[in-house]
């Protein structure tokens, strides 16, 4: 027997243009209908939650106020596009949302006509707009061009860099500044409204130059009289709203508003639409996980969450009682490190949750900086740190390092800072897909000058790996994967590991597998597997990455004539690339018959860490047959 849906007008939307003929009682129970399907589809896939609860009504109040397929929209980070997918032709795909072959959590250029710029890292969006917009002019086009940003990721320099060509340029670009630290209290949405509706008006607008102007001419004392007036005006509106800072970056500010109230919205959607003579901002107050209690109550738990039940919240529990987390193994261990050497100090950028640190934070609060997205500043400003006698260390993930190279090479490797990199999210990390692999540290780090790079293969080696990386008088990167460890229980004190050695994990006479990392113990379960047909495998684990322990490594090539090297990131200068120019330099290769296993010159598409690694090559199965195609090549 059929039954009733419970998203009756969401089913009906077929085009985005549609969401502008509802009624706004409509949209209101749209509003509700796009919720239930968030919440249903993210308690099966999870996902990106609190932020997209949050912006339900203002994506219903773009959609509504502009033509998305005329118009132009970036989302800044993409975290809360979901109700935008769902109104742009992607309904009935949603249940493969972030699934192998599914659609994105972020928005995609490839997905979809509607997702106009490509996200996933934050603070982009305006410069991406403010291009777009130019582009526009260039080709006398007439559109809107629309970048939505939240709070914190306008703390990133990027996005600041955006604001101040965009004033300079003055060309009609609106952002729409997604601020949701606090709710809006009645009074000031009232207030915000009147100022909003006067100061935007395009007569209040040309009144204001005239009067300018005017004031400017009267002999002697003019420009002063002007400065006063500018002053007197700048003072009454950062009196009563917080827009001064874009008033002085030359943005028509208008607001704050309500992002829960709908026909506040496209009043004021409008308003910024109507500015012709340069950008506006639109500064509209939100809460995040609004509507669904649990993640109102704990946004931060619910930014990113995996499974759950809808009804209370709570996590699903897994089938086994899972290891610990690489993350989680890595905060108490630089708390049990700090507490006995007092130089250690903590950075990250935005993400103590996810990356550890805030263990470190509750137990050392004057030891620890949180910089905001800023991740250019935390590398420099560890270096500033390490330069006066501290060994700081940085907890980024790998993909958001890369926003922070030239600091990596200029700040810290040039002059030798020891620095101690943490990069979490080392290697594939599943659901979230190509924008945060971690795949190209060991080729953008391992060729710089002074740098250490190693990558533990399980959360005991964790331990000491961190050790060693703070004894270093040098710049270090620990490689720190996402997910659960392998299960080998955490043994003894963390100890310090001899620089540039690996360790033979298994002997064998037939070929060896040369790993690093997160690729070491499916090395080790496939040699079992191998072993079980009567073929012999040794397993090395490198362990360093630079530097190379070159004599063991020029010892198994001297001993094989089978190699196969193993690494979860990019072959084109990485791990594996570094082995062969070794071996090339020191003449030892030999006709070897050596097979490449990583990633190709290729993005990977989101899916399962499981599901990537065997799509990719790196699971236990494809080692063994990558071994056994090399013995019969």
């Amino acid at each position: 027997m059929d039954t009733e849906s419970t998203t009756p007008l969401l089913d009906g939307i077929s085009d985005p243009l549609q969401v502008g003929n509802l009624t706004d009682s409509q949209l209101q129970q749209l509003s509700g209908e796009l919720r239930r399907r968030i919440i249903e589809v993210v308690a099966r896939n999870g996902g990106h939650l609190a932020p997209s609860l949050g912006v339900v009504e203002l994506t219903l109040a773009l959609l509504a106020t502009f033509d998305m397929s005329r118009d132009k929209l970036v989302w800044d980070v993409g975290h809360q596009s979901y109700a935008y997918k769902l109104l742009t032709g992607r309904h009935a795909a949603f249940d493969s949302l972030r699934k192998l072959g599914g659609i994105s959590g972020f928005p995609r250029r490839e997905e979809s006509p509607y997702d106009h710029f490509g996200v996933g890292h934050s603070s982009t969006s305006i410069s991406a707009a403010l291009g777009m917009a130019v582009a526009r002019d260039y080709q006398h086009q007439k559109h809107h061009v629309l970048a939505v940003i939240g709070d914190g990721s306008l703390t990133g320099g990027e996005a600041f860099e955006g604001l101040n060509l965009a004033g300079h340029m003055g060309r009609r670009l609106i952002v729409v500044l997604n601020d949701n630290e606090i709710s809006i209290s009645p009074n000031v949405g009232a207030l915000s409204r009147f100022l909003s509706r006067t100061l935007s008006r395009r007569w209040v607008r040309q009144m204001r130059k005239d009067v300018l102007a005017f004031l400017r001419t009267v002999p002697r004392i003019g420009n002063h009289l002007a400065t006063y007036a500018m002053r007197g005006e700048w003072s009454f509106k950062s009196f009563f709203t917080p827009g001064m800072l874009f008033e002085a970056l030359h943005f028509t500010y208008i607001g704050p508003v309500d992002g829960h109230d709908l026909p506040a919205l496209r009043t004021h959607l409008e308003m910024a639409a109507g500015v012709e003579d340069g950008p506006v901002l639109l500064h509209v107050r939100t809460r995040k996980g609004k509507g669904y209690t649990p993640a109102e109550l704990d946004p931060t738990h619910y930014h990113g969450v995996g499974h759950f039940l809808p009804e209370t919240g709570k996590a699903v529990p897994p089938a086994t009682a899972p290891a610990p987390s690489y993350t989680g193994v890595f905060g108490k261990t630089l708390v049990e490190l700090a507490e006995k050497d007092v130089r250690i100090m903590a950075i990250t950028a935005a993400m103590p949750e996810g990356t550890g640190t805030q263990l470190f934070q509750t137990r050392f609060p004057d030891r620890f900086a949180d910089v905001g997205i800023c991740e250019q500043h935390a590398v420099t400003f560890a270096a500033g740190m390490a330069s006066q006698g501290l060994r700081p260390v940085v907890a980024i993930y790998s993909t958001f390092l890369q926003r922070a190279y030239d600091q990596i090479v200029h700040d810290v490797c040039l002059q030798k800072l020891p620095v101690t990199f943490c990069i979490d999210r080392a290697g594939l990390v599943g659901e979230d897909g190509a924008t945060h692999h971690g795949v190209f540290d060991m080729a953008y780090l391992r060729h710089i000058p002074n740098m250490h790079v190693l990558a533990p293969r399980d959360e005991n080696r964790l331990r000491h790996c961190l050790a060693t990386a703070l004894s270093l008088d040098a710049p270090c990167a620990l490689r720190i994967p996402r997910g659960a460890g392998v299960g080998v229980p955490l043994e003894g004190d963390p100890a310090l590991l001899p620089l540039g050695q690996g360790e033979c994990l298994r002997q064998g006479r037939d070929a060896a597998i040369i790993a690093v990392g997160s690729c070491v113990h499916p090395a080790l379960r496939a040699a079992d597997s191998l072993a079980a047909e009567g073929i012999e495998v040794e397993v090395f684990d490198a362990v360093w990455i630079k530097p190379l322990p070159e004599a063991q490594l020029l010892d198994l090539a001297a001993r094989f004539s089978v190699l196969v090297l193993v690494e979860e990131g990019v072959r084109a200068g990485g791990f594996s690339s570094a082995v062969l120019e070794l071996l090339s330099d020191k003449g030892a290769l030999r006709g070897q018959r050596i097979r490449r296993l990583g990633l190709g010159d290729a993005f990977v598409e989101h899916g399962t860490q499981a599901e990537l690694r065997r799509l990719v090559g790196l699971d236990a199965d494809s080692l063994a047959r990558a071994v056994r195609e090399a013995l019969h090549a």
